[in-house]
This record gives C-alpha cells, structure tokens and sequence, in this order.
C-alpha cells in the first residue's frame, strides 16, 4: 500500500512521454521524487531519531546492576580498636530484584516507539512527495501561461496588422493603431510575467533538494488532461487507510506499554545483598546478607496508572477527531476537482471553439469594414481570458487530486490511450 501511496502524486500531473525526457537536463516527476527521497533533511533526521530509540531500547533491556562493595569495621580507633589489628572486613554483593514484569514492559515500549516511528517516516515521505507534486505543478501551469502569452500575442499582432492596414488606406485613424499596439504590448508583458513564475517555480522545486541554480527543464505536461475519479462515499471509505489515521495505531501501542510500565510500579522491588565477613577474633568467615522493601507502593503508582489510563483513552477521541478534519478536506477536495473538471469540459468543448469562430469572424469583418477595432479586440480578449480560466480551473483540479491521492492512496491515470510517466518514487 504504502509503494502505491508514493505513486499517487504522480500521476495527479499526467506527463507525456517525449524525446525531450532523454536529455539530461530534462527532468521528470520521478526524477524529482528520486531527489527528495534522497536528500531531504526531513527523512535523514528521522532516521537519526531511529538510532537513538534503538540505543534506547538497548538500555531499556538491561537488568539492574550488580553493585559490588566493600566495608571495614572496628578500625582506625583508640585501645584494643586502634589500627586493623581488631578490624573486621566484609565482601558484599548488592542489586535490585525487579518485581512485576518492569523490564518486560520497558522493552515493549521502547519497541512500540521504533515501530511507531516508521509509519511517522512514511507519512512525512508522502507530505514531501505530494509537496514534490505542487511545486511541479507549478512549473507545468508557467509552461502553459507562457503558451496562452504566446497566444494572445499573436492575435494581438494580427490586430496591429490589421490597423495600420486601415490606416494606410485612410479608413481608421491612428490612435487605433496605438491602441492595438498597446494591447500587445501588455501581452508581451504576460509572457515576460510567465517566465519569471517559471523560473521562481523551477528555483521553488529544485529548493526540495537542495539546489541553488537549477538548470533543468520540466518534462512535458498536459494539466488539462483530468481523470475520472471514483464517488465520495468510495473515496471516503478508502480514507481509512490514510498514514495519518495509522499513525493513532502506533500511538495506542505506544501509551498502552505506558500504562503496562505504570502498574508495574505498583510492584516494589527488593533490594538485597549478600557477601561475607571475616571474623577477626577466630580468624573465621561468616555470611552476612540482608533483604529491604519499600511500603506503600501502590498507592504511589496510583497517580501514574489513572494518567496512563486517561491518554490512553484520549487516544480514540483524537483519532475520531483527525478522522473528521481528514474526512472533510477530503470532502472538499472532491467537491472542488468535480466543480473543475466539469468547468474545463464545458470550455474545452463549447465555449473556446465558439469564441475561436467568432473571432475569426470578427477579423474578416474588421478587414471589410463592418466592425469596428474594439469588437473584434474585445473577442480575442474573450478568446484569451476563457483559456485563462480553462487553465486555472485545471490547476484547481490537479491540485484537489493531488490531496485526493494523498489521503486515499488511489493513483488515477487521465488517459489510458496517452503513455504517462507512472510515479515511482522509492
């Protein structure tokens, strides 16, 4: 499940594959996820965690130790105790005998925290993979800003063509003509605006791995290209699998062995020693040993257990309450990706093609003298602004898909018929 979690970003961006993707310099989603996943702080310092809870849970499994000792009565005195003539010299061997399974329960939470800390690595991968997704994103939308530039410059240089052709044949005056070179002018400025976002969106992206002056190229894109996904109720249900609601396992695990460690308190220990005394008087050895237990230690552990027991119940209500918060973005998201994909069908299908006749209706008749300038500059600005509005509705949609697939773990392929670069990040 988890492999298939990894993958979900990808596809959320269907990427064509294309010659360009051989090149070096070339960069594909799986290429950046290879990137993150090998290099992002975030994972390393997990791993460091990792080692200091193994070393943890290696001292968790010691015993208590073994405390050697020595003592010397009757000595350094006055009269018949003066020197060590009368001295007398005892050997010991001291520890603690732990009583009601402590190290058991020490191990056991030391472990839980191990385990635990694993599905915590894995739900930080997919936040960053998904992050990885966004940022690459980014740059596919300034790849297509710069297109619709490009678009629109070139219909507003068929409008200066267009005016300075009346102009010249004393049929329009030439503040048309400024006006029209105005207008292109302020879509040369989109295209320039185009190129910064994507160069700050190619800096942004490459900033996941640590790469100050980036100098790839984002492989082919096709934001436009939205699958099906499956109803709510399915996704819904598909919800429980979300890293972020198996993280609450490991934590019930986790305060479980607290609790366990907490009633083992309510079990004294016994400290004893045993050893040997040499008898100064015969000459002779004799063996000394004593036992000691404190009182009162279950009404001491008492306070720890009702703590122990009250997080260990708070941990279904906060996992009730993740589930709320994750179930309604998750509502959300779905909501928003249908609201999109229906936005760009419907532009894709019958309001672009429309306006496309139109204008080019608009210029005939412009170059006939039927219309005037701002008709048909009012047309391409319609034609311009419904591209505009198909590709922000398209970014609105890959974005809620990214969280769509970031939360069920389902990955959905756009167009079974277009080869995509399947997501793969390890």
């Amino acid at each position: 499940m988890w492999l298939r979690l990894a993958a979900m970003a990808a596809l959320s961006v269907v990427l064509c594959e294309s010659a360009l993707a051989q090149t070096r310099n070339v960069l594909t989603l799986d290429d950046a996820f290879a990137r993150v996943a090998d290099s992002h702080p975030d994972l390393r310092l997990i791993g460091s965690r990792q080692d200091v809870l193994s070393a943890e849970r290696d001292r968790a499994a010691q015993g208590p130790a073994l405390v050697a000792g020595a003592s010397v009565e009757n000595a350094f005195g006055t009269g018949e105790a003066r020197g060590l003539e009368q001295a007398e010299l005892s050997l010991t061997l001291a520890s603690v005998l732990e009583r009601g399974g402590k190290l058991d329960a020490r191990r056991t939470l030391a472990q839980s925290r191990i385990d635990a800390l694993a599905v915590e690595r894995e739900a930080r991968r997919l936040d960053l993979l998904a992050e990885v997704a966004r940022r690459y994103l980014a740059i596919v939308a300034a790849q297509r800003q710069r297109e619709i530039a490009q678009f629109d410059i070139g219909q507003r240089q068929r409008t200066v063509g267009g005016a300075r052709q009346r102009l010249h044949a004393g049929a329009s005056p030439e503040s048309v003509v400024l006006t029209a070179e105005a207008a292109l002018a302020r879509a040369e400025l989109d295209l320039a605006r185009a190129d910064q976002r994507w160069a700050a969106a190619r800096q942004h992206l490459a900033a996941l791995w640590g790469e100050r002056n980036p100098d790839f190229e984002a492989a082919a894109a096709d934001p436009l290209a939205l699958p099906e996904v499956a109803e709510f109720a399915v996704l819904a249900e598909l919800l429980q699998r979300t890293p972020e609601l198996t993280q609450f396992v490991g934590e019930q695990r986790i305060r479980e062995a607290r609790l366990q460690l907490a009633r083992t308190e309510a079990a004294a220990d016994v400290d004893w020693q045993i050893g040997v005394r040499r008898l100064r008087e015969t000459d002779d050895f004799a063996l000394i040993g004593s036992v000691s237990i404190p009182l009162g230690a279950r009404g001491r552990a008492e306070p720890g257990i009702r703590a122990a027991e009250a997080e260990l119940a708070a941990v279904e209500i906060e996992r009730e309450s993740k589930g709320i918060s994750l179930y309604s973005t998750l509502a959300v998201a779905h909501g928003q990706y249908r609201t999109a994909q229906v936005e760009v069908t419907r532009l894709q299908g019958d309001v672009l093609p429309k306006l496309a006749k139109a204008e080019a209706a608009a210029e005939r008749a412009y170059r006939a003298g039927a219309i005037s300038y701002l008709e048909w500059a009012q047309l391409q600005s319609e034609c311009t602004t419904a591209r505009k509005q198909q590709l922000d509705a398209a970014l609105d949609a890959q974005r809620a898909l990214i969280e769509i697939q970031r939360l069920t773990g389902e990955a959905f392929v756009a167009n079974p018929a277009v080869p995509a670069i399947q997501g793969t990040a390890p």
